[in-house]
């Protein structure tokens, strides 16, 4: 058990100006801390009403005093007030203070405007321009000290050191130049408030202070995780984006508002351009998950827009060769072989994957033409690889498949259970903020994960069981719920079913079976009951570390039923189960129907309700039988029955299961039509190949993990004759002789609305106004349901389902052949198979793949940090690279898929969920050698 870290006498509030968890209220009650009554300041004659915990400051800003009048210079409304550069000097009571870190006392009166409060303010920035050289005022500088400057009329001539302290130009994303650093310490607060990595320090006293990396060295060698808030918080310049003027922004031509196209945290960014390129990407202040913070990849992993290999042009198959055609050569091959496949094979000779990179329109878009064009359910997504079992599971036990809550009121739980998930590196943004909850606020942790990274290390209790071994793992848990009578009766017996199955069950789970299934001490099973049990407000996250298994199903189910056994769920005493979504878009893609057995909307394609539904609205009749997953059109493939595959953004030969096997699949279908941003392996084995758009380019909307349609607005066009997926779509229709009636994005989530009830409420107009809107969104006149579940679960009876799964053992166990057990995940500068981010400075942070194990392990096979090293399953064979560290238990090994040439994806087994088709990617049995 780890004690985990000492926790905060007092938990903190929210910064001023940022909306309180679960409210979108800037003056609402942080969880736990009771907030003080507004009171009324006035400020220069100007009577202004704030919350009882503002600052002097938050009163002087809400009377419309900017920071021209009243600089403030060493603090961030998102960073706790330091009051160390006096710049914000006002007289209240009769006494000069410093307005930032001054309580907004009510009725106190406060002097901003007089000649003597605007004369300290001006000795105070000439005193820390004195120490800077001329260049920081320069006639086009933009940073927050040169414009403050400006203002108080303080000229470059006041700048007179002469500089000499040098310049870190070490990082791709981060520029140092210490002559102008003014040792204000936004940046180290930063790193550690916000972003938790803690990786910057104020080295040297006096005049001599600058920031720095703590591990000494150069920034590249730090620990820094290139999230940019030190950039982004730079008062004056010294921490800078590399090719950008000084303060940042002087060339901008224009700022547009998107949603991340990375993972799916869904941060709002401000792309910023000028003469049709990216200039920067920031982080929006306003964005209501991420709320001005981002991460390495959103924020500065855009290079790949202008990567020379940038597919520009159509490429069709001729003589074994893929050659540039027209637009309409390329759109007739594609409809003359759909139309063949029909022809010789039926419509289910035909098969699409559509893509969780891609909008909902176009997710939207593509399974429509499947069904009223082709006449076909085979269409399928790449959530089938990873949340797949999230969806199955949560709308088996509650109704819906989608998390329970938003993550403002996950925020607001004091005990945190987060399974399966590493979100320091694969959501960084969440994984940061939940940090700030436990490091501030007081929240129990309790982390159950094989390795111990990221939050774990925070944790109360890491709890660490052998992969594979999850639903013997909650059910010990329930087990001690139930038997300490930590469960609510009054809820199992009026909202919920199966609890006698449950208990009889449980009662072959107590913690001394359990520690032996899983490898976890049994107190440590009990401590962690007893943390989620007692807990006033408990809430569970998790990720694929839960899915992606034989039994992944099962994983949800048995890890939903602690929610329920705690009415934890759809009572406001809890905040129940919330899956981690990996891709930006895995949730919009299935609720658009990118999927064989269901309708937008997750009307299952057998009801007879539902297609009536979708036909009254597209006017053609829905085929009725459920289509293909993903492994049924490979197999098909190789079978010769499938004859026409179309995969939109996936590159599946490198990260599917099996990869050789699916290689054979597209080697063995007669017509491969593959959408794509670069030529990748899938790409290299099609025979017709259209350049798309990137999210970048893109009009549309996405839907992140908890349930929010945001905007994706186009911030520049795509290069040469690329086009968006959208655009493909309704041409293959137009060559095909049929109008799909979605001219535009806006169109086609209006007819979705139409389609299905569950977004009925939803279109680009309301989400362009208001910002993001969750499902389920019956009403445009009504909210959409943050929080679910509030007077009855989605199920039939209206009652949430415990499930009662037996503990089975994984599809692969180690042998005396093949020892060990890997597990595959993400690291934090990559994404999926790296075809973005290795095109970016990322590859510079993270240039190799690496084969974590522990060093019992290594030297057991004689191997060195950094050393070459094959690994073996009975699937495959990769070489890699060693990688010692106790992170890994030993016995398991942990390695990553962003680097698809060497071949990790070849490992992995054909083994799926038994429920869902989903890959047991977390375990996989391995063996070593060195690689010479």
């Amino acid at each position: 058990m780890n004690p985990g870290p000492p926790r905060a006498g007092t938990p903190g509030t929210a910064a001023p100006g940022t909306a309180a968890p679960g409210t979108g209220d800037p003056e609402a009650a942080v969880p736990g801390v009771a907030r003080a009554a507004p009171v009324e300041v006035t400020v220069d004659g100007v009577v202004v009403r704030v919350g009882g915990d503002a600052s002097l400051l938050d009163a002087v800003r809400a009377a419309g005093v900017g920071p021209a009048t009243l600089p403030a210079l060493c603090h961030d409304d998102r960073l706790s007030p330091a009051g160390s550069c006096r710049t914000c000097l006002v007289r209240a009571g009769g006494h000069v203070v410093a307005a930032c870190v001054t309580p907004a006392a009510g009725g106190a009166s406060v002097e901003v405007a007089s000649g003597e409060m605007a004369g300290l303010r001006r000795e105070a920035v000439e005193l820390i321009v004195a120490a800077l050289p001329p260049r920081a005022l320069a006639g086009d500088a933009g940073s927050e000290l040169a414009e403050a400057c400006r203002a108080l009329g303080v000229g470059p001539e006041t700048a007179r050191a002469p500089g000499g302290r040098g310049r870190d130009d070490s990082h791709p994303y981060v520029r140092l130049d210490r002559d102008l650093c003014i040792a204000c310490g936004r940046c180290v607060r930063m790193c550690a408030e916000v972003q938790g990595t803690f990786a910057l320090t104020l080295t040297g006293r006096g005049a001599d202070a600058v920031v720095a990396p703590g591990t000494g060295g150069p920034w590249i060698d730090s620990d820094c995780v290139a999230c940019g808030g030190c950039v982004d918080t730079c008062p004056t310049g010294a921490l800078t984006e590399p090719g950008l003027p000084l303060g940042g922004r002087a060339a901008v031509t224009a700022r547009t508002r998107t949603t991340c196209g990375y993972c799916g945290v869904g941060c709002s960014l401000d792309v910023l351009t000028r003469d049709g390129e990216v200039a920067a990407v920031l982080p929006g202040r306003d964005g209501p998950v991420n709320r001005g913070h981002a991460c390495v990849k959103g924020r500065f992993a855009h290079g790949f827009l202008r990567a020379p290999d940038r597919l520009t042009r159509p490429l069709l198959r001729r003589d074994g060769r893929l050659e540039e055609v027209t637009w309409a050569e390329a759109l007739g091959h594609v409809a003359r072989g759909l139309r063949a496949a029909v022809a010789g094979g039926g419509p289910g000779a035909v098969a699409a994957i559509s893509s969780a990179r891609a909008t909902n329109e176009e997710n939207y878009l593509l399974q429509k033409l499947m069904r009223v064009v082709l006449g076909t359910n085979n269409v399928d997504n790449c959530s089938r690889l990873c949340h797949s079992p999230s969806a199955a599971g949560l709308t088996a036990s509650l109704g819906l498949p989608g998390g329970t809550d938003a993550f403002e009121d996950v925020e607001r739980a004091d005990c945190l259970l987060l399974v399966g998930a590493n979100p320091a590196e694969a959501h960084p943004v969440v994984g940061a903020r939940l940090l700030r909850r436990v490091l501030e606020d007081g929240t129990r942790l309790i982390v159950a994960d094989p390795r111990a990274v990221g939050l774990a290390r925070h944790a109360d209790v890491h709890l660490r069981p052998r992969p594979g071994t999850n639903v013997a793992l909650f059910h010990g848990l329930a087990h001690v719920l139930l038997a300490e009578g930590m469960i609510d009766e009054g809820f199992l017996r009026s909202r919920a079913t199966g609890l006698p199955e449950l208990t009889a069950l449980l009662g072959d789970y107590p913690p001394e079976r359990v520690a032996a299934v899983t490898g976890v001490p049994a107190a440590d099973l009990v401590a962690a009951a007893r943390l989620y049990g007692g807990a006033g407000r408990p809430a569970i996250l998790y990720g694929l570390g839960v899915t992606e298994h034989l039994h992944g199903t099962d994983g949800v189910r048995a890890l939903a039923n602690l929610a329920i056994l705690r009415g934890a769920v759809g009572t406001g005493r809890g905040f129940g189960v919330n899956p981690l979504r990996g891709q930006n878009n895995v949730q919009g893609a299935s609720d658009m129907g990118a999927l064989p057995d269901t309708l937008p909307g997750y009307g299952r394609v057998d009801d007879p309700d539902t297609r009536r539904r979708a036909e009254a609205v597209w006017g053609a009749p829905v085929p009725e039988r459920p289509g293909m997953r993903i492994p049924e059109m490979f197999a098909a493939a190789r079978a010769g029955t499938l004859r026409a595959l179309w995969i939109m953004g996936e590159d599946v030969c490198a990260t599917d299961p099996d990869a050789g096997r699916v290689a054979e699949a597209l080697d063995a279908c007669p017509l491969v039509i593959c959408q794509e941003l670069f030529p990748s392996e899938t790409a290299r084995r099609a025979d017709v190949v259209l350049p798309v758009a990137s999210w970048l380019e893109k009009d549309g909307t996405f839907v992140n993990f908890d349930r929010r349609f945001q905007r994706v607005r186009p911030a520049l066009d795509p290069p040469g004759e690329a086009v968006s997926d959208f655009a493909v779509i309704n041409a293959v229709a137009a060559a095909l002789g049929v109008d799909l009636g979605c001219p535009t994005p806006a169109a086609a989530l209006a007819e979705c609305a139409a389609v299905a009830p569950l977004f009925a409420g939803l279109s680009h107009e309301r989400l362009d106004a208001e910002g993001a809107v969750p499902w389920p969104c019956p009403d445009p006149a009504a909210p959409g349901e943050a929080s679910l579940y509030r007077e009855r679960f989605a199920t039939p009876d209206g009652l949430a389902r415990l499930a009662a799964p037996p503990y089975l053992p994984p599809g692969e166990t180690p042998d005396d052949r093949y020892p060990l057990v890997m597990v595959t995940g993400r690291r934090w500068a990559h994404y999926n198979s790296g075809t973005m981010t290795r095109r970016t400075g990322n590859l510079l942070l993270d240039p190799d793949d690496r084969l974590d194990l522990h060093p019992v392990d290594a030297a057991r096979y004689g191997l060195a940090d950094g050393a070459p090293v094959v690994v073996e399953s009975r699937h495959g064979r990769a070489t890699l690279l060693a990688r010692l560290t106790g992170e890994v238990a030993p016995g398991q090994v942990f390695c990553a898929f962003h680097f698809p040439g060497n071949g990790v994806n070849t490992l992995t087994s054909d083994h799926t969920d038994t429920v869902t088709s989903c890959p047991e990617y977390k375990v996989t049995a391995v063996r070593l050698a060195g690689g010479g």
